[in-house]
């Protein structure tokens, strides 16, 4: 089972990988539910930590449809991640109420040799298992993260089941919405995914 910590500090991401995280999603601003981070931040939290760093592509708060300018802003991030060695990056782009496939497959093709996890902009899509689907057939995409529609991975198991039955061996799904240390055996006992997500995977991380 892989642990994954959504964190947005150096003292979150030291804390997470002392208590046991596997690896990390390094975002900013998670009020928002997670921008890109700084250049510096994720220097200062490869510096300190020896767990694989994922880092959130996403240059604004709200929805998933961007301009170019912020589309170029995104490639910028990401051609700055592939510079620093990280482990992966996380992006999502929409059209409409479903993804964006061309644009996810240049991003996808600008980040390799780098993981490439589509986040929760899935969730968005009025059929994320066609869209799942979309993904698997590109070929390009590691991973996904989503709570199956729902705000927790309670609410979403129907749907989540479903997507880990359709993706099997062919992209991680990565389960999250409200995933913590306390209920993750729980939820792993209903669902067979191999990576969970949250802030508290490992409990508290106290800074």
């Amino acid at each position: 089972m892989i642990r994954e910590a959504c964190v947005e500090t150096l003292s979150q991401s030291v804390a997470a990988a002392k208590k046991g995280a596997d690896r990390l999603e390094l975002c900013a601003d998670l009020h928002l539910d997670g921008l890109t981070p700084s250049v510096e931040l994720i220097k200062s939290v490869q510096a300190r930590v020896d767990i694989p760093i994922r880092v959130m592509i996403r240059p604004r708060g709200g929805n998933f449809s961007y301009t170019e300018s912020e589309l170029e802003e995104m490639r910028q991030s990401i051609k700055d991640c592939k510079q620093l060695g990280v482990d992966g990056v996380v992006f999502g782009v929409c059209k409409g109420n479903d993804l964006d496939i061309t644009v996810i497959r240049e991003l996808a093709q600008l980040a390799q040799p780098l993981k490439v996890v589509i986040h929760k902009a899935i969730d968005t899509c009025s059929d994320p298992l066609t869209a799942l689907q979309k993904l698997i057939d590109l070929q390009l995409i590691d991973g996904v993260l989503t709570s199956g529609k729902g705000k927790t991975a309670y609410e979403g198991m129907t749907l989540l089941q479903e997507m880990q039955a359709l993706a099997g061996n062919q992209l991680e799904v990565i389960a999250c919405g409200k995933v913590t240390d306390q209920n993750i055996d729980d939820l792993s006992a209903q669902l067979p995914v191999r990576a969970w997500h949250g802030k508290l995977i490992v409990g508290e991380l106290v800074e």
